[in-house]
């Protein structure tokens, strides 16, 4: 293997993740995630480790689907409470100088003029570090929590976040010319009218009639997450994504995920090296091999099923506790997170998954892989995966914080560096800089044609 391995961290601001029952024990700190020292102490520690980011997850809503109720999540705290993400990035970014900000955003229940004055704020803020996760989010608690009925159809949230990102494009690239930003001491003008320009859009979704307050980040436009793993979800990716995050537990169920993105990029008439993958998985990696299997064993003793349970209901919308743990898990379609399901039922049709399967799976870390060993071993799982599957790197869960990614820089990061697969230093400019480009388009700060939102660019 010759492809330098990405490593981003994935967490979000509450104190179960992906790790249901894990805070119970004395040395887990995730219920320090009200503190401000947690999060600036969990950035300094990546930036060592040298990650491109961290990934913060979010969601609106809780997870009320198994059992009918929010009882089981609220009870194990899975993934309730939790706070807004955002306010977190200033905080980190002003103790680090390199790592990446990822921050999840749902476009349908925002209008694209305040989330793009927010996201233009951050990316000023971090000196373009910020990267957008573009979801559409999947529980109808957090449709009814906002006022609706219901959760939308699940493509109509599609054809709604082509629009939003439509609007946001208009804003980032089109309302202020390049060199409409004068700061002219002497004459006194700070801006040039004649190169910012009114935002007129008159749509199915959205209008927005006005001058975008912001002048111009240093990304203009945040480097561009995505996760959706649908038919529509993949459509969309093709068309928006800088960077798409997938899961799937086995690396052949993640093979067909990747080779499908890479298709419809090609289909959309982009390079599909142009755009990172990165999987979704959890790394438990000590000196020896004795030790991560140690540890992996009392994770596993302390797993809390129902949290997992609760979990897992809510991303596929099915309330598992209707069915016998032993029953078989066979893909449906839903209204909810469809790559949720399939990851377990339909990708890999070479294994048959049980309920209790699926259940106990996530319970640590989700729905992606997980690798348990010596630094070497993990180190050659990791590559393996990149191999069979072609992703470009991992978004890496915690079980246990901050002790997973603390074991991570200190024994896997070296060891991934001896072999010459990971960075030694960051590379210089912004997040999108840092990981985008190809051979045959170099990195740019900003959005390129042929991505879509570079068409929005004002040239003079």
């Amino acid at each position: 293997m010759s492809r330098q391995i990405r490593l981003n961290a994935f967490t979000m601001n509450c104190v179960v993740h992906l790790a249901p029952g894990q805070w119970t024990a004395e040395s887990d700190r995730s219920t320090g995630y009200l503190d401000t020292g947690h999060w600036v102490d969990l950035a300094k520690l990546l930036e060592r480790g040298r990650f491109d980011s961290l990934f913060l997850g979010d969601i609106t809503g809780i997870y009320d689907v198994a059992g009918g109720s929010a009882e089981m999540a609220l009870r194990t705290a899975a993934q309730v409470p939790m706070n807004d993400p955002a306010p977190l990035i200033p905080l980190m970014a002003h103790a680090t100088e390199h790592l990446g900000f990822g921050v999840t955003l749902s476009v349908s229940y925002e209008h694209p003029y305040p989330l793009a004055r927010r996201l233009t704020t951050l990316d000023h803020l971090s000196k373009g570090r910020v990267a957008w996760n573009i979801v559409t989010s999947y529980l109808d608690s957090g449709a009814r929590s906002l006022g609706l009925d219901a959760l939308v159809e699940h493509d109509a949230r599609y054809d709604r976040a082509d629009e939003f990102l439509d609007v946001c494009y208009a804003l980032w690239e089109g309302g202020w010319e390049d060199g409409a930003v004068v700061r002219d001491r002497e004459a006194g003008v700070y801006g040039d009218p004649a190169r910012i320009h009114r935002v007129r859009h008159d749509g199915e979704h959205f209008r927005t009639d006005g001058v975008f307050q912001c002048e111009p980040s240093p990304q203009r436009t945040p480097l561009l997450f995505q996760a959706g793993g649908s038919d529509r979800g993949t459509r969309f990716a093709a068309r928006h994504a800088e960077c798409i995050f997938v899961g799937a537990p086995t690396p052949a169920g993640l093979r067909r995920t990747v080779d499908r993105l890479r298709d419809a990029l090609r289909d959309a008439g982009r390079d599909p090296a142009s755009v990172r993958i990165f999987a979704m998985f959890t790394v438990i990696v000590d000196e020896t091999e004795a030790l991560a299997k140690a540890r992996h064993d009392a994770y596993r003793a302390r797993v809390s099923y129902d949290g997992a349970l609760a979990l897992l209901s809510g991303w596929t919308g099915i309330d598992l506790s209707r069915y016998a743990p032993d029953d078989t898990l066979a893909y449906v379609d839903t209204n909810a997170g469809q790559s949720a399901l399939a990851s377990f039922s339909k990708l890999d049709p070479s294994r048959t998954w049980t309920v209790r399967d699926a259940v106990e799976f996530v319970g640590i870390g989700g729905r992606g892989g997980v690798a348990v060993g010596d630094p070497r071993q993990v180190a050659d799982t990791l590559e393996a995966w990149m191999d069979e599957t072609g992703v470009d790197g991992f978004n890496l869960a915690s079980v246990e914080m901050p002790r997973t990614f603390e074991d991570i820089v200190a024994h896997l990061v070296p060891e991934l560096q001896r072999r010459g697969v990971y960075k030694t230093e960051y590379a210089d400019g912004t997040l999108r800089e840092k990981l985008t480009g190809t051979e045959a388009q170099p990195a740019s700060a900003t959005l390129q044609a042929p991505h879509v939102g570079a068409a929005f660019r004002r040239h003079t």
